[in-house]
């Protein structure tokens, strides 16, 4: 299997936990993708989905599948989103797209946090793919220089600006041995919107596309 078709096989296992009559939360990247696509086959199941980006809700309405403002729904029974690390403790690193803050609303409503990813981004140590920060762009060298006192080397990604209009911060080289605090120290800086660390909301429910088929993993 290739890594693409890791993932896919992934993001159609997905399909197993979406209930009939709900809005499924979905979130965004390559591995999503191929859950969209897998969603479609069930579209008039479903009342529809709450999306973490533009570009995924433009993918869903191009299916004709109905996308909710998050603020029209009091929670999901699901959220599908893949990961760029995640660890045994299904802690993760998320952001790569740079959808993190809408990622992380929509986490938050859900009940269950379904993961996807192939097998690649399994990882024993978080910190080998570079942290995404979303700031606000004022705070870029105030946030910067505090990110350095905490061990790590930010990176401007040029050229982004995320669906919220802000700026993100790549950090290298950092080794994350507790997720959680390092959640709360990064996000206490003023002018952080949220960093991707997902611990304090991590998966609940991990599928991993593997050249053997897919494994899955249950808290």
């Amino acid at each position: 299997m290739t890594q693409d078709e890791m993932k896919k096989a992934a993001g159609w296992a997905a399909l197993e936990y979406v209930k009939k009559g709900t809005i499924v939360g979905v979130g965004t990247g390559s591995t999503v993708n191929h859950f969209i696509d897998a969603l479609e086959t069930r579209k008039e199941e479903i009342k529809g989905a709450v999306s973490s980006s533009i570009a995924s809700t433009e993918r869903l309405e191009q299916l004709g599948i109905k996308v909710f403002d998050a603020n029209e729904v009091s929670s999901l029974d699901i959220y599908v989103d893949g990961a760029d690390e995640i660890n045994a403790d299904y802690d993760m690193i998320k952001g790569g797209g740079a959808a993190l803050t809408r990622e992380k609303i929509v986490a938050a409503i859900a009940k269950t946090f379904v993961c996807i990813v192939d097998d690649t981004k399994q990882v024993d140590v978080l910190g080998q793919f570079p942290l995404p920060v979303e700031v606000i762009p004022m705070a870029r060298s105030y946030i910067g220089r505090e990110l350095v006192k905490l061990g790590g080397d930010p990176v401007y990604r040029q050229g982004v600006v995320t669906d919220n209009g802000n700026i993100i911060l790549d950090v290298y080289n950092m080794q994350i041995t507790n997720p959680k605090e390092m959640e709360d120290k990064i996000n206490a800086l003023p002018g952080v919107v949220t960093v991707g660390l997902f611990a304090h909301r991590g998966a609940d429910v991990l599928l991993v596309g593997a050249p053997d088929g897919v494994k899955k993993f249950e808290k």
